[in-house]
Order: structure tokens, then C-alpha cells, then sequence
């Protein structure tokens, strides 16, 4: 009999468009592939869930022609991959609390976007033993 595959630790912390979709990708990837996922975001990445800007790609100046095929080929946004990882019932989303003082991000409105809101503590107990990617 196989081993289970360890749980997934993806780490958010640039709020970078094309970072956060790398991750969120690998994660609904890992979650689809039957794995038990835990999604941290941190500094920029909690500012971005937290402004609600995970609709439109902004991959920067000069990245145009990026946005394009990235629009005409169907790709999910963020919000898409939120979703995707939220119905596989094998994710659990989590704010940082430092990163929410550190961007004035207020508890009340990060609630309903994450599931938990956790401290570097926590952070560590949930992630012991997982693999982990940072982004």
C-alpha cells in the first residue's frame, strides 16, 4: 500500500498577479490530485485578497500582449482558482495576522475571505511536516 502525499504548504506573500495565480495554481492542482492543501497569505498577496483584486491580470507595463493570451486562452483568474479550491472541501485558506496590521487590513473584513486568521505560531503547527512552495 502507498503512502498518502504530505499535505501542501503554499506560502503567498508578493501580491504579484502572475505569483499569486502560480500558487493558487499549484494548489488547486495539489487539490484536485486528492491532497489536503493550507493557502497563507502574507504582505502583499493578504493586501491584494483583501482589496478583492483578483479579477483582472496586471502583469505590468510592457506585459500587455501577456494579458492578452492570458484572455483569449480562458485562464482563470484568481477569483476562479479561489473557487476551485474552496468547492474541492481540501483547502484551507489563512491571513496572517502580523501581515493584516502591517496592511491596515481589518479582521472583520478579512473573515469573510480566508478561513482562519493565524499568528506565526499556528503558522508553524499547521504546517509541520507539509511541503511547502513560496510565493
Amino acid at each position: 500500500m502507498s503512502q498518502a502525499a504530505p499535505k501542501l504548504a503554499v506560502f503567498l506573500h508578493s501580491g504579484d498577479y502572475d505569483r499569486m495565480h502560480q500558487g493558487l495554481s499549484i494548489a488547486t492542482a495539489a487539490s484536485a490530485a486528492g491532497r489536503q492543501v493550507e493557502v497563507f497569505f502574507f504582505w502583499w498577496a493578504l493586501e491584494r485578497l483583501w482589496k478583492d483584486e483578483l479579477d483582472e491580470p496586471d502583469f505590468g507595463p510592457g506585459r500587455e500582449e501577456a494579458v492578452n493570451r492570458f484572455e483569449a486562452r480562458r485562464m482563470p483568474t484568481l477569483r476562479e482558482l479561489l473557487g476551485h479550491l474552496r468547492e474541492s472541501g481540501r483547502c484551507t485558506l489563512y491571513a496572517c495576522t502580523g501581515s493584516m496590521a502591517a496592511v491596515g487590513a481589518e479582521p472583520a473584513g478579512m473573515e469573510a475571505k480566508v478561513d482562519r486568521l493565524v499568528g506565526w505560531n499556528a503558522i508553524l503547527q499547521i504546517t509541520a511536516g507539509a511541503e511547502r512552495f513560496y510565493l
